[in-house]
């Protein structure tokens, strides 16, 4: 595996469209630039696609719904592709199963780049052409889009290289490890003690306001009636989370939902995805290899299952979408995010404020609300409806962003959604509590 840190450039919002689009797909190209072709070909589970897949269908993205658009009578740059990489747009026909993405030995790397660099000529061209106000509403779906899949790029390939035997470090320029970043080392900068921060009853917006990009599923922006309740100052820490462990978390069915312990049972969980027990302490496999869990650092690859029951056993609940989004009305959105490089989430330190700290970025945190349209919601027209829409079934909202997602990608109305038993992406956990 050629071991290189990739060079990143990411866009910001103001810049020319055009722009715009060559940093996006130039820094996807850079994310994926550690990896040898092997390393891009393996799918590990049926929830991780492969280096290769996310370039070919973000270049799948753009041929099919702003070229073949624009240009009516242009032919596909080769017809199987759409077998290939369409993902889950019924509108376009057949597809390979998701399942079997790690199959696709063809085409190969090589090729998967010539057509990026075949498209990226096209897209070129159209730009030089300009774009009517339709055509360019689309390119900005598809960067958002591309930016969704940078985030996958990573959470993916980290499940890969852990099945690994010998656990390969994505690149060599790994952070430090300090003495004290360990669990079994000192507590020098400790996080600051967890604070509770009221929040009175009232109606409240939420939802996205003004011109700029959104997704429909943060549409339309809506009124309610939001009880009073209180927000942890920060995240929850490893720390915090390995003394739930060590009372038995894992093994108390009385702290769980259903679902969840029949899910806990049925995977063998007894810590989060990646951790593993080291003595009394714990390592845990990051794009960095195998290290000493940082216990000041926010705990990561939780499930919602595992995040609940941890809120259970600390005697508060999780955050409703729309308590986190008015927690976060006051807060820059600024953190750890992929442009820092640290690719791993970053302990906090003593600010002198109240906070909320840590809203954005280092790990998205899941919330007790379920993924459902807003009243009034409207998809988007035509195949770009499936996009969200159809997925509101089954999954729940996370909020905030990651250290694997890029900064200008962001917004505090923001709507992921994952299946509550997901825990190879980067979640973690934020407490809330019922006003008294």
């Amino acid at each position: 595996m050629t071991q290189r840190a990739p060079e990143l450039r990411f866009y910001d919002a103001e810049t020319a469209l055009a722009s715009r689009y060559r940093e996006v797909r130039r820094t996807t190209s850079a994310l994926a630039a550690p990896l040898g072709p092997e390393d891009c070909t393996v799918q590990s589970m049926p929830d991780a696609s492969p280096t290769k897949w996310h370039l070919a269908h973000t270049t799948w993205f753009f041929e099919t719904f702003v070229l073949a658009r624009a240009l009516p009578s242009r032919s596909p740059y080769d017809a199987r592709f759409g077998l290939l990489f369409n993902s889950y747009y019924e509108a376009f026909g057949e597809r390979t199963p998701r399942a079997h993405r790690g199959l696709m030995s063809r085409p190969t790397l090589d090729e998967v780049h010539a057509y990026r660099r075949a498209i990226d000529d096209e897209m070129g061209r159209l730009f030089e052409r300009g774009l009517d106000a339709e055509i360019a509403s689309v390119v900005e779906v598809g960067l958002n889009h591309e930016q969704q899949h940078q985030e996958l790029i990573l959470t993916d390939i980290q499940h890969v290289l852990s099945q690994n035997p010998v656990r390969p470090r994505y690149f060599e320029s790994a952070p430090p490890l300090a003495s004290n970043d360990s669990n079994g080392g000192g507590h020098a900068h400790a996080p600051p003690s967890l604070a509770w921060l009221h929040f009175p009853e009232g109606l409240r917006t939420i939802g996205h306001a003004g011109d700029t990009f959104s997704f429909d599923n943060e549409t339309p922006r809506h009124r309610l009636l939001v009880p009073a309740f209180s927000l942890a100052s920060r995240l929850v820490t490893c720390s915090e989370y390995a003394a739930f462990i060590e009372d038995g978390g894992y093994t108390r069915p009385e702290l769980w939902l259903s679902d969840g312990w029949a899910a806990r049972r049925a995977e063998g969980w007894e810590a989060p995805l990646y951790w593993e027990k080291r003595g009394p302490a714990y390592d845990s496999f990051s794009l960095h290899g195998v290290r000493p869990i940082d216990v000041r650092a926010p705990v990561a690859h939780v499930s919602f299952y595992e995040a609940y029951a941890y809120a259970t056993w600390a005697g508060a609940r999780l955050p409703t979408e729309a308590e986190w989004e008015i927690s976060s009305e006051r807060v820059p959105i600024a953190g750890n995010f992929v442009e820092t490089g640290l690719l791993m989430p970053r302990p906090l330190r003593e600010t002198g404020t109240a906070g909320p700290h840590q809203m954005f970025g280092d790990v998205w945190e899941w919330t007790a609300s379920a993924y459902a349209p807003y009243p009034g919601f409207r998809p988007l027209a035509g195949a770009l409806g499936e996009y969200n829409g159809k997925f509101m079934c089954n999954q729940m909202v996370l909020r905030g962003g990651s250290c694997f997602s890029p900064a200008s990608h962001l917004r505090r109305s923001y709507r992921n959604f994952f299946p509550p038993g997901a825990r190879w992406q980067m979640t973690g956990i934020r407490l809330a509590k019922d006003a008294t």
